[in-house]
């Protein structure tokens, strides 16, 4: 069934003799180069998830919505609120760099972001550049980038609401309210959800452990309440100001020797300053917080505590030298924090992380150029980072029209990511002789229209020195020699026969050079095709993904079948502003994990309601 479906998707992604006729969007990217562009004139392979694209499709979690896109493996430790790891492009889950409204968040202690903390509800859009853009935006960024913009508003004082049952005991519910008028916009957003979820780990205690090391058959629920707002206006000749804010409470329940639940917290607040100094020179600010908060609980007893801040701030210059050629200069501050509580509390005579905060100052430079069918850019940083001294970074990228409808690309870029705080000075774990990794990047690719649709391919690879991971010889992390990952990402996206196809494939050789073992929890094959038909007020559409074998440890020892799973989904459109949707995942009851020994949801059903005035 896996080479039947893949050798499906690349039949689609290259068959260029397919009568296409579909209208896509000319999406403007700011994430790719920290300058607006168009999806035409971008050099990075970029994947734009649009509110529409949410809704149309009826995903429910963020990380759904980033499995759809080339290069994206996810894996879970159980279900809904549970521990949510992103690699992009086979690189380690703390290589992707994450940003809310332009905000770097994510922990100080694990270096990842809480994606399944952030309700997907409260999204307008998902920006996901793929290569390193360490020379822009500086550590973690050797995998890519992913942006998640909060809900805007603007227009007409206008409400929305949608509410959702679902399997499991899962209720959702979300509403928002958008305005501004012209000049201005303004949202306010709430979202909720409770589910009784499944159990989420089939452990193994001690002395032979595995997974979360115990045995707790019982159903771990996810509970969750959530808000986001975003305000701003223009003023004067191409002034603007905002200010934007989120913040989701989480309880989450789990199975562990140690702990079993968590309350957690993940919030962003930051406000935006952008100045038309001269007539050829645009100015921004950008300050805020972002910050991952948790209390960890054994039965109901507080067991400790992990609460890390980010302090940021950037100052970005956009020069015009003409119409086709743009220079940008910024400087980037960033300030990170830990708080622990008392380690003693639950791991006696354990003090806490003998270092609890750096800071970063990062300058960096871009040159955006085009000349006839040639389109050049290069951009340069130099980071100082209170720990590790200072990194220089750099991207090269080039492209070539080689016809209206068809263009070729090509790129190097290099990337650093620092240690994190856990992996440093976590009592009985850290290493505080880590070097940070590095990496570089080469790749090229090939993008075209088919009448209004769009295909590409891309080919990559990267080479990791010093790749941080856990080894159980010291049972500490230390830095591999080597890693070296190959890929191949190909993308269809039109109308074929009335049908809307949207498609995405990817072809992954993840290698650890210092053993030949693949790296963990990686597929060397992924799948998505995702399908849509409108019929009158009705539309129906479906999802399959598949990804290929998977390995849970460097030693390879630790086998990870591959699976399928299909999702179907209808909606009857009501009213004008009323749609009635319905969605059933995981058809065929596969199962399936994407941790060892963690569980992922079987069969399941979810009803919405949803009201969304449309424009008149």
């Amino acid at each position: 069934m896996k080479q039947l479906a893949l050798s499906a998707a690349i039949a689609a992604v290259l068959a260029p003799s397919i009568a296409l006729a579909a209208d896509p969007l000319d999406d403007v990217i700011v994430t790719a180069t920290r300058t607006a562009q168009t999806a035409d004139e971008t050099l990075a392979p970029v994947t734009v998830i649009t509110r529409e694209d949410i809704e149309r499709t009826q995903m429910s979690t963020l990380a759904e919505a980033l499995q759809t896109v080339p290069g994206v493996f996810i894996a879970n430790n159980g279900g809904a609120g549970k521990s949510t790891s992103v690699f992009l492009r086979g690189s380690n889950a703390n290589h992707v760099l994450v940003l809310i409204d332009g905000l770097k968040v994510g922990s100080a202690t694990t270096g990842t972001t809480p994606f399944e903390n952030i309700p997907i509800e409260l999204i307008e859009r998902i920006e996901v550049v793929r290569g390193p853009r360490s020379s822009l935006y500086g550590s973690e960024a050797i995998g890519g980038v992913i942006q998640i913009f909060t809900r805007k508003g603007g227009g007409a004082l206008t409400p929305s609401f949608s509410a959702s049952v679902g399997s499991d005991k899962t209720y959702k519910g979300s509403a928002s309210l958008t305005g501004g008028g012209k000049d201005a916009w303004l949202n306010a957003s709430v979202s909720g959800m409770s589910t009784d979820s499944f159990n989420a780990c089939n452990g193994k205690p001690s002395p032979n452990g595995a997974g979360c090391f115990t045995v707790e058959p019982d159903r771990d629920g996810y509970r969750e309440k959530a808000g986001s707002l975003r305000l701003g206006t223009r003023f004067g000749q191409g002034h603007s100001v905002e200010a934007f804010a989120l913040r989701s409470e989480g309880k989450n329940f789990f199975d562990g020797s140690f702990q079993n639940e968590a309350e957690t917290t993940t919030q962003t607040v930051g406000a935006k300053l952008n100045l038309a100094a001269l007539p050829h020179w645009r100015m921004g600010f950008q300050a805020g917080q972002s910050q991952d908060l948790a209390d960890n609980f054994k039965n109901g007893v507080y067991s400790s505590t992990f609460d890390t801040h980010r302090d940021s701030a950037s100052w970005q210059n956009d020069i015009s030298l003409d119409q086709n050629q743009l220079v940008t200069l910024g400087l980037d501050w960033q300030r990170d924090k830990v708080d622990s509580g008392d380690l003693a509390s639950w791991q006696p005579g354990v003090q806490g992380y003998a270092v609890s905060s750096r800071e970063n100052t990062g300058m960096f430079a871009q040159y955006q150029g085009g000349f006839g069918a040639h389109d050049v850019q290069a951009a340069l940083r130099h980071d100082d980072n209170e720990q590790f001294g200072t990194k220089n970074t750099g991207n090269l990228a080039w492209g070539y029209a080689l016809s209206p409808e068809l263009r070729l690309t090509a790129g190097f870029g290099t990337a650093f990511k620092a240690p994190t705080f856990n992996e440093l000075y976590y009592p009985g774990y850290g290493n505080a002789q880590l070097k940070p990794e590095s990496s570089r990047t080469i790749e090229a690719g090939l993008q075209g229209k088919l009448g209004t649709a769009r295909w590409g391919v891309q080919a990559f690879q990267t080479t990791v020195e010093d790749l941080i991971a856990y080894n159980t010889a010291t049972f500490s992390p230390g830095n591999i020699d080597e890693a070296r990952i190959r890929g191949l990402e190909g993308t269809l996206s039109g109308r074929i026969a009335g049908f809307d196809i949207n498609t995405a494939l990817t072809l992954l050789d993840p290698e650890n050079r210092s053993t030949g073992n693949t790296l963990p929890r990686r597929a060397k094959e992924s799948l998505n095709v995702d399908v849509d038909r409108h019929v009158g007020v009705w539309s129906f559409g479906g999802r399959l993904y598949a990804a290929g074998k998977r390995y849970d440890d460097l030693a390879n020892k630790v086998e990870l079948d591959p699976y399928a799973t299909l999702d179907l989904r209808a909606e009857y459109r009501l009213q004008r502003d009323w749609r009635l949707q319905a969605r059933v995942t995981n058809v065929f009851d596969a199962h399936y994990e994407t941790a060892a020994w963690y569980n992922q949801p079987g069969r399941g059903f979810l009803v919405t309601l949803r009201y969304q005035p449309s424009a008149r």
